[in-house]
């Protein structure tokens, strides 16, 4: 039991210690390629170097942060190209998950998705009214809305890597409403109609609305 005990705490550490570090990268805090030196960040977090190593080697996994053997961490780049490839990925994996998901799931999963797009409606007014203090409530909700998305489409690999994309693709879309060049009014519209969609089980609608929301961050929608 002590044993268990100890591991849990660690556990939570390393979780606390990567949140952190994950925010401040997703909020250009910690900038793309910046080295990562495991004595500052502990002076910044806390932590043992232990812990420390452990958050950055998850967030490696995650893809925000990149390990070398002979340099260390640093933060993960964030190219045109980085961009590209990842919103390449997260919306075919979104679009197979929500239709999974179609497939799947129930009356009540409908509601969570009605739920989760109210949040985020509710969210998104307050970053409209207050774009720094609201960023991380706003981004929290897109977020769970999402998640919603591919939550019944029964591939407990699908909803990890689905969540791992949302957390590499969320500096960008961060780096869009910083920049004043994100399209509320038209995300609005997409929501609206990809959950329509959903509510008459209309694949093809609600995959074309979550398509047009997720390569919205690329300018060009």
């Amino acid at each position: 039991m002590i044993f268990t005990r100890k591991s849990s705490e660690n556990e939570t550490v390393v979780g606390l210690i990567a949140s952190a570090v994950r925010r401040d990268i997703s909020f250009g805090d910690l900038p793309p390629d910046k080295k990562l030196k495991i004595e500052e960040l502990r002076a910044r977090y806390g932590g043992s170097t232990h812990s420390m190593r452990e958050a950055l080697t998850l967030l490696t996994a995650e893809g925000l942060v990149e390990a070398t053997a002979q340099r260390g961490f640093r933060v993960a780049s964030a190219t045109e190209d980085d961009l590209k490839d990842i919103v390449r990925l997260r919306t075919e994996i979104e679009r197979l998950g929500l239709g999974w998901s179609l497939e799947n799931g129930d009356v009540a999963w409908e509601g969570r998705v009605i739920a989760a797009q109210h949040a985020l409606g509710r969210a998104r007014d307050d970053v409209m009214a207050e774009p720094v203090e609201a960023a991380l409530a706003w981004d929290e909700a897109n977020r769970q809305f999402h998640a919603s998305l591919v939550e019944a489409c029964e591939s407990p690999r699908l909803i990890a890597l689905q969540a791992q994309l949302y957390d590499q693709s969320r500096r960008f879309r961060l780096a869009a409403l910083r920049e004043g060049q994100f399209d509320f009014a038209a995300e609005t519209r997409w929501h609206a109609d990809l959950v329509a969609a959903i509510l008459d089980r209309d694949a093809d609608r609600a995959v074309a609305a979550l398509t047009a929301v997720i390569e919205s961050v690329l300018g060009n929608p």
